[in-house]
């Protein structure tokens, strides 16, 4: 990696991000016109993306200023405001309206151009009398738009439309008021107006059911909560809510933010965070997040996190920020679609001038023909078939507590071939307890948990903790800790009571001059086979005993790694347990492959190793000490309930803590990814054979109105298939 120094780096550190609402895009061009545009600006990186009609923008507010960026926006003929000024209103009601006028008065219009039976004397002028509202107040949106990208020297979709639709309208008016022909194309005119509106309303409203599942996910949010004050309940807004204020959950009520439990027991539904419906037994320590819902028990809660740092809020602002990238494959529908309108108009102007060259042919045949190329050609497609994708894969899997972080991160899913599982916390539990103390010879075993017990209280290592709560459990009170020092990966060293105590690996006792006995040898291989952890205790030189710590397997770890099988991935064990211990563990969940005894600071290294054998390498961890290697991993896939470090190194966040969801991840991550393949597939295809098919007139501008409207549809349509999607059930 190229390393960036001097003014670029310090203007890379100091960028601010910011999200535009946009409006007025009716097309993929739109989108990447206002994204150059924005881009030319010093220091702005910029994406907009079409489906959910928003800009990402990432700026130097030394150099480039707010105001600078919407006015860039508006200086390419759109709108622009930060997305709380703009009202959540359902873009689709403003196409309803004129798409019911339109559909009323393209009706007669079809009839009287299809059906001789049923004309009248004047029926020509009566017509065109139809046609005016249905082509100008109908249609105006398109008018209105073409005239404006005009202005700027550009050309979108709305310019093919209203070229075609006043092509057809004005030649009708001209040949009627000159009483040249009675062939007239009012029905033209309107039906394009009418398909292409109808395309428009159906696109718009199938756009926003593609960004429901996070609109609905920040709707779940609390809105009041009873804050404790000098011991008396006040309902406030949960805005009111500052960390570290108390607040009571009743039965049935969500919990308002993020906090531990102070007091009471209940069992709080996390279904809407997590897709487990099976609610989770809560106590006085214990974490709940907001939104979350309070089933039977009385809480009463102390605030950790409110507003935007709530744990729901994090995860909206993951998928919306996945939502605003672009993936890969969407490049080049960008590329096409940024060329593709001015390349329309040159085919349909050459399809024109060929028609007429044509000996024979009349006048009226090319000037349809080329209409048919104008309004056959829709780009929308393209621009929709990613973004559209993206949003509704990326919020099927918010709902089933799955946080993919970015677009990038499909393709990485269908290139993995090894996944790499962290063991504890993971695969297991990751709460530790003791199993079995086993003294040498002429040591008392309070003795040996007194002094390990109060040496491992200073260490948050889960094993340290488990020992530690081992011995207050059973004795008390633990003595005081002089001093203490942690050896990453080996153990810890402490003086108690005067004594030099040493816990952890039996090396690091043998450095320090105890060693272990043939005795305690043999009992760290029987409760190491047994899937044990084993340290060893040592005071002033001499070795006191050891110290069984177990964690037990999570009931879906063996599906987990059943399931991951299945996709075509390699399982490894990554430990830094013994090999005994790590093996037993593997065996009890069906992996062959186990690297053991690695310390923390080595396990990113162990994944460059396997990738530089060639594997394309899958992480799931939790801890700190995952973090360095799920950034390593060429995928990297966090346990919710671990620590911020892994999940903010890792590209998705399994919110669960259930291995299966890793698999659920890989499995809906490919889905995606295919559905956007598919997508562009159809798009491609579509502009491919449509064209040379309105060239060559097999199509007429009324047909090529509903295809072109069809062809949007449908790639929405395919896209909200994913909302859909239960992996787990496939799976299984």
């Amino acid at each position: 990696m190229a390393v960036v120094t001097g003014p670029e780096a310090a203007s890379a550190e100091q960028r601010q991000h910011v999200e535009l609402a946009i409006t007025g895009m009716t097309c993929a061009s739109c989108a990447a016109r206002i994204e150059k545009r924005l881009n030319k600006l010093d220091s702005v990186a910029a994406s907009v993306n079409f489906a959910s009609e928003h800009a990402a923008v990432a700026y130097d507010p030394a150099r480039v200023g707010l105001d600078q960026l919407i006015g860039a926006v508006e200086a390419a003929g759109y709108g622009a405001a930060l997305p709380e000024a703009i009202t959540d209103e359902d873009p689709a009601r403003s196409y309803l309206h004129r798409l019911v006028v339109a559909v009323a008065l393209s009706v007669p219009l079809l009839v009287f151009s299809w059906i001789s039976a049923l004309r009248s004397p004047g029926w020509e002028w009566v017509s065109l009398a139809l046609a005016i509202p249905v082509v100008f107040y109908a249609g105006w949106p398109f008018h209105k738009a073409a005239a404006a990208n005009a202005r700027h020297g550009v050309a979108t979709m709305d310019t093919l439309i209203s070229v075609g639709t006043l092509a057809a309208w004005t030649w009708s008016t001209l040949v009627l008021l000159a009483g040249i022909s009675t062939s007239v194309y009012f029905d033209t005119a309107g039906a394009i107006t009418a398909l292409v509106l109808l395309g428009r309303y159906l696109e718009a409203k199938a756009k926003r059911r593609s960004g429901e599942a996070i609109r609905k996910m920040l709707e779940l949010g609390a809105k009041e909560a009873r804050l404790l004050r000098d011991g008396a309940e006040v309902l406030v807004p949960v805005e009111q809510l500052a960390v570290g204020n108390h607040f009571v959950v009743r039965p049935g009520e969500k919990v308002a933010t993020d906090g531990v439990v102070v007091s009471g027991t209940s069992a709080i539904d996390q279904s809407m965070l997590t897709g487990e419906s099976v609610p989770v037994e809560v106590g006085p320590g214990d974490a709940v997040a907001g939104a979350t819902v309070n089933s039977s028990g009385h809480l009463v809660v102390e605030a950790t996190r409110v507003g935007s740092s709530t744990a729901l809020a994090q995860i909206a602002r993951l998928v919306a920020d996945a939502q605003a990238g672009k993936a890969p494959v969407q490049r080049l529908a960008d590329k096409v679609s940024a060329v593709f309108v001015p390349i329309v108009i040159a085919i349909s102007a050459l399809t024109l001038l060929g028609w007429l060259l044509i000996g024979g042919v009349a006048t009226t045949t090319a000037f349809t023909t080329a209409v048919a190329v104008i309004v056959i050609a829709c780009p929308c497609a393209l621009g929709l078939a990613t973004p559209t994708a993206i949003m509704v894969g990326t919020g099927r899997g918010a709902q089933l507590g799955i946080v993919i972080k970015g677009p990038e991160v499909l393709e990485h899913t269908r290139q993995v071939t090894t996944i790499v599982l962290d063991k504890t916390g993971t695969l297991t539990e990751g709460r530790m307890a003791v199993a079995a103390v086993v003294p040498a010879e002429g040591v008392a075993e309070d003795e040996l948990v007194r002094l390990a017990a109060a040496a491992e209280d200073a260490s948050e290592h889960p094993i340290a903790q488990a020992i530690a709560a081992y011995g207050r459990k059973h004795l008390g009170t633990l003595p005081p800790v002089e001093s203490f020092s942690a050896r990453a990966g080996l153990g810890i060293e402490a003086v108690v009571d005067q004594h030099a105590v040493v816990v952890g690996r039996p090396s690091l006792l043998a450095d320090r001059g105890a060693q272990l006995t043939g005795v305690l040898i043999a009992e760290v291989a029987r409760l190491q086979a047994a899937g044990a952890t084993v340290v060893a205790v040592a005071a002033d030189g001499k070795v006191m005993g050891l110290v069984a710590v177990a964690d037990r397997i999570k009931a879906t770890s063996r599906q987990a790694v059943t399931d991951l099988r299945a996709l075509g991935l390699t399982p490894v064990l990554l430990t830094g347990d013994n090999e005994a211990t790590a093996h037993a563990v593997a065996a009890e969940v069906g992996i062959d492959r186990v690297l053991a005894g690695v310390l923390p600071e080595d396990k990113a290294a162990e994944v460059a190793r396997l990738q530089a054998t060639g594997e394309v390498v899958a992480m799931v961890g939790d801890g700190v000490n995952d973090a360095p290697a799920l950034a390593r991993a060429d995928l990297g896939l966090s346990i919710g309930t671990g620590t911020d470090a892994a999940i903010e190194a890792s590209d998705i966040t399994l919110v669960t803590g259930d291995l299966r969801a890793a698999a659920d991840a890989i499995r809906l991550s490919r889905r995606t990814l295919s559905t956007i393949k598919g997508n562009l597939v159809w798009a491609f295809g579509y502009n491919v054979a449509a064209i040379p098919l309105a060239v060559a007139g097999v199509v007429n501008p009324i047909v090529a109105a509903a295809a072109m409207a069809f062809s949007s549809v449908f790639v929405v349509t395919n896209s909200l298939r994913l909302r859909r999607f239960h992996p787990s059930e496939e799976a299984r």
